[in-house]
């Protein structure tokens, strides 16, 4: 039976009614405050948010010792033995899904999965020309997609398949690894997700401090584990080039051409004694002293690069790190750059900054990596002077230069207050960055709780706020952001969904024009035509209880007054689309929707039962939709396996499903099967 970790969802049940706004911002319009008040924590100097250099490598160790020593606990970082993981992880997502909330998704700017006049659909991504990595690539030509460790060519004009490689050994953990692809030419760099990139887990605790060789690096025991990259040539039967491994864990990756840039998160490489009898403080001076005693290496991320059967090592060097003012000592996230036009990897050309960096977004030129500094708010003792407490709840935005091939080259630096939902809660736009954050202790939860839209632009090596719009959805918080051009539009949600929209055509002086009540709430938002969005999300009571997966036609077309011309209600039902927007297709030369979908109510539509697992397929129409089909691979599946089709994409004029079982072929039109790959 074919194995597969993938996210699921998990439904929170509210206990009020739950409404939903669709919002323009444009009625509340406030102009930067002089001294921008609040973009700021007390503790923080003026400038502490711009990243700076050791003065050498004696210096990084110094000042990485004592940030790591002011922060353990006496179970190590995150002062909770039972909370190791996220406290210094500090994902956004993972959190999310720890509150028990689905997590939510948004889009950024107009980003085009399909291109004018292409004959086939790319991966929904958050902007034009820069792509993302997803388990399923196609260049027209060819279709590649990766399961269980296996990557297979399908060749969409004969319906074949037309490679398969084996990506590791029968007993290598990565088979079972989450991956992902990035394709280019007759490239593919497979992207595979595993190493535990933060705190390490419990059991690791129980080990004895790993005491460093005569040449200070820890021995050959303690090997690289981490993400890794394999370079695929596509030419004939399918083969691997190069891999690189790396400490920590991947963050996400983005690709303009052939230039990959791959962001990884990785924590020190300690291990801390257990200790069941003691006190804290005895507990804190044991872990102490093993941070005292750590050498260099045990911070700067490792990496290994195999090419031809050789497997070279190396490591980032001390004068590769940067650093904010304020730290935690406990997180490094570095940005790695690749040629995929290359026969070889190479080393990476790494820049590691010192931070717990969590969300990235890239326009091509531009790439912002944010820290919503999660590490200050657990509980932890004093860093540099700045005590962590509960409600200082700010993000770091740090933007770097990648317009060339090298080494990405930090531009400026800013703090806005409050949590991102993720990457397309940034959005670039003439010249100007736009943020939505929501400020909150509990995420929205709390009746203090509320959410703001900022504006900012680069300033020297500052990003210098224009102006902001605050107060959206008190009591609530983010569950979608679309910026289009200067309009965005916001969804919060808790027991209503507003959805506001926010003229932003004036950096000076954003303003909320319009808003719309619903129920239940939209996760993502995504432009038809300039006068429409869809919307993907879950319908819900009076009471807050969620009931199944909703596609909204709004019309926006007035952004002072929003209106929601049309909804397709699957009861008890739950999309991937809902929380990652890679799941999304929408073809616009047929005006297709297509989203997968698992329902759990025979009951699901007014026409009849709903399979368990599917991919529904609506047309768009000037006032609402037309259901195609749903689209399902459980016969072919067997009853061994799922067949939960995860991805769509159209080649030629032919609508694609993808599952970890096979591909199947389906007429755009009426979704009758043309073609089936089976994936074994």
């Amino acid at each position: 039976m074919t194995r597969r970790r993938f996210a699921r969802p998990v439904t929170v049940i509210a206990g009020c009614a739950l409404v939903g706004t669709l919002a323009l911002v444009a009625a509340s319009s406030s102009p930067a405050p002089t001294g921008r008040p609040g973009l700021r924590d007390p503790g923080v100097p003026a400038a502490g948010w711009q990243l700076v250099a050791f003065d050498s490598c004696a210096d990084a160790l110094t000042r990485l010792r004592s940030a790591a020593r002011a922060y353990v606990g006496p179970w190590g970082f995150g002062g909770d033995h039972r909370a190791l993981a996220d406290a210094s992880v500090g994902g956004g997502q993972r959190a999310r899904a720890a509150e028990g909330a689905v997590p939510p998704a948004g889009a950024g700017a107009p980003g085009a999965a399909v291109e004018k006049g292409s004959t086939y659909s790319g991966t929904n991504t958050h902007e034009a020309g820069v792509d993302e990595p997803d388990l399923v690539k196609t260049d027209g030509r060819r279709i590649v997609t990766v399961t269980g460790g296996v990557l297979h060519v399908v060749d969409p004009a004969t319906r074949q398949r037309t490679g398969r490689l084996e990506l590791f050994g029968a007993d290598d953990p990565g088979r079972w690894s989450e991956s992902s692809l990035l394709l280019h030419g007759d490239r593919a760099l497979v992207l595979v997700r595993d190493g535990w990139g933060g705190a390490m887990p419990a059991a690791e605790i129980r080990r004895p401090a790993i005491v460093p060789g005569p040449d200070g690096m820890p021995p050959a025991a303690d090997a690289v584990s981490g993400p890794r990259l394999i370079l695929v040539d596509l030419t004939g039967t399918p083969r691997i080039l190069t891999e690189y491994r790396t400490d920590g864990s991947l963050i996400d990756a983005r690709q303009v051409g052939a230039t990959v840039r791959i962001v990884v998160r990785s924590a020190p490489r300690l291990t801390f004694p257990y200790k069941e009898s003691g006190t804290d403080a005895q507990r804190v001076d044991a872990n102490q002293k093993v941070i005292d005693e750590a050498p260099e290496e045990s911070w700067l991320p490792r990496y290994e690069v195999t090419t031809g059967g050789a497997t070279r090592a190396g490591q980032v060097g001390c004068d590769r790190l940067v650093r904010p003012a304020t730290y935690s000592g406990t997180s490094m996230v570095t940005l790695l750059s690749f040629d995929l036009g290359a026969t070889s990897l190479g080393t990476g050309d790494p820049l590691t900054v010192v931070a717990d960096g969590d969300t990235v977004y890239s326009t091509g030129a531009r790439l912002y990596l944010t820290n919503d500094q999660r590490w200050r708010v657990t509980g932890g003792p004093a860093v540099d002077g700045f005590a962590p407490k509960p409600g200082n709840e700010n993000t770091e935005i740090y933007q770097f230069d990648t317009s060339g091939t090298g080494t990405p080259r930090y531009l400026a630096a800013t703090t806005v207050p409050g949590w991102l939902i993720n990457q397309y809660a940034l959005s670039e736009w003439d010249g100007h960055l736009r943020v939505a954050t929501t400020t909150g202790p509990a995420r929205g939860t709390d009746p203090q709780s509320s959410s703001a839209v900022y504006v900012l632009r680069a300033d020297g090596k500052t990003l210098t706020e224009t102006g902001r719009v605050t107060g959206l959805g008190k009591g609530e918080r983010i569950y979608a952001v679309r910026f289009v051009a200067g309009t965005g539009y916001v969804v919060t949600f808790r027991q209503t969904d507003p959805l506001y929209t926010v003229d932003l055509s004036r950096p000076a002086a954003p303003r909320v024009v319009g808003e719309l009540k619903i129920s239940g709430y939209s996760a993502y938002l995504h432009p038809v035509d300039g006068n429409r969005l869809l919307g993907i999300g879950q319908e819900a009571s009076e009471q807050g209880r969620v009931q199944g997966t909703q596609v909204s036609l709004f019309d926006v077309s007035d952004p002072a007054r929003p209106n929601r011309l049309a909804q397709h209600h699957v009861r008890q039902g739950q999309s991937e689309a809902e929380y990652d927007p890679h799941a999304f297709l929408y073809w616009p030369a047929d005006r297709l929707v297509v989203v997968p979908l698992t329902a759990y109510d025979d009951t699901a539509t007014p026409t009849g039962k709903m399979p368990t697992q599917g991919a529904l397929a609506l047309r768009v129409t000037e006032r609402g939709f037309t259901q195609l089909g749903v689209v399902e691979h459980t016969r072919e599946a067997g009853p061994e396996q799922t067949g939960m089709i995860r991805r769509s994409l159209v080649v030629n004029g032919v609508l694609w499903t993808v599952s970890d079982t096979g591909l199947k072929a389906s007429q755009l039109s009426t979704m009758e099967t043309t073609g089936w790959v089976e994936l074994s």
